[in-house]
């Protein structure tokens, strides 16, 4: 782990220790397998044409997520940009729901009028979904200020890319969460590649957990592609930031095996690049390994869990797909608030 000048202080003798036995190595698992099979059938839709406008998917990136969100409290919120389908899952969203929103359907977490990149689910604090590079990082600011002023004992883990990282509303927002000690963390989710522009030909300093120096926000940089290291990190950090040390970054390390978006060929990487990412270092496969090492479940164990897990996401897909569409009516909705 490499992290910046500013240590953590010790986290609050109340944290409970990481304990990664047989029943919470297969939960990990199986999150981490219901969103790369989402992701694979949202790919799938898309190209048949059941899926309008942009798509990004997540796939290759599940263990940051997924460890991230087993250090949350009931209250706790996430809000990330526009690859939010994996967040949404992890968050325990229906998957039925998120197809429902990609195909444009009435059942959809928004109603339909979303889309892959607007999604909201209230109900399992995730505030989307944001169409805009860096756009939701004041707006996470924002929610990690509602909780400090409501008194609460809640983090926000505001998610963007290494891309997003080099925005001017992302350093007002560190500034802003530093000055009044916010209980956010923001989570810089590095695939290495800013659409289609390396990180280290877009950012004059590829050690991004380092960017809040200035402002006196400690960082850590997080092997990604580990669930379990995220988990053990990831804890650490929300507990620093609970007892109201003030806001953090977090640097994942992780990568994309798709294109940025569905339309992005990725003529930017190699083959052999993308290939060594997925036969050496793949979260999903990692896990496996470990889990099988431990002997906490047979081949034939996992391929149940794997087969469970397709079967499920094919049956939502379906029911997604015989879905109604939007009412005319609900053009008028959600535009002025009460």
């Amino acid at each position: 782990m490499a992290s910046s000048a500013k240590k953590l202080s010790k986290a609050p003798a109340s944290s409970p220790k990481v304990v990664h036995d047989k029943a919470t190595l297969l939960r990990y698992y199986e999150t981490m397998l219901r969103i790369r099979r989402f992701e694979e059938k949202a790919g799938q839709l898309y190209g048949m044409g059941l899926i309008g406008g942009f798509c990004h998917l997540y796939i290759g990136q599940e263990a940051v997520v997924t460890g991230l969100q087993e250090c949350l409290i009931k209250g706790d919120q996430t809000i990330t940009t526009y690859r939010d389908h994996g967040h949404m899952i992890a968050a325990e969203t229906d998957p039925e729901a998120v197809f429902a929103e990609l195909m444009g359907r009435a059942t959809g977490v928004s109603r339909g009028k979303g889309g892959s990149m607007h999604m909201f689910d209230i109900p399992n604090r995730f505030y989307g979904g944001h169409g805009i590079v860096g756009a939701n990082v004041p707006i996470g600011t924002g929610l990690a200020f509602a909780n400090k002023y409501r008194g609460t004992n809640n983090v926000c883990l505001d998610y963007f890319g290494d891309g997003a990282a080099n925005q001017g509303q992302v350093y007002e927002s560190f500034n802003m969460a530093a000055l009044w000690k916010l209980p956010v963390i923001y989570v810089i989710e590095n695939n290495e590649y800013a659409m289609g522009t390396s990180v280290q030909r877009s950012s004059s300093t590829t050690e991004l957990y380092k960017r809040g120096a200035s402002f006196g926000i400690p960082g850590k940089q997080i092997n990604g592609m580990d669930v379990l290291t995220v988990r053990e990190e990831g804890q650490e950090a929300i507990d620093w930031v609970r007892a109201g040390n003030g806001p953090m970054i977090l640097e994942l390390k992780t990568y994309r095996y798709r294109g940025h978006s569905m339309s992005d060929p990725a003529k930017y990487r190699t083959k052999e690049e993308v290939s060594e990412y997925k036969e050496t270092r793949d979260c999903i496969e990692k896990l496996k390994r470990h889990i099988q090492d431990k002997k906490f479940a047979t081949e034939d164990e996992i391929k149940k869990i794997d087969k469970r897990v397709k079967d499920a996401i094919a049956v939502a897909a379906d029911a997604a797909k015989d879905a109604p569409e939007p009412d005319l009516s609900e053009l008028y909705t959600d535009v002025l608030a009460d």
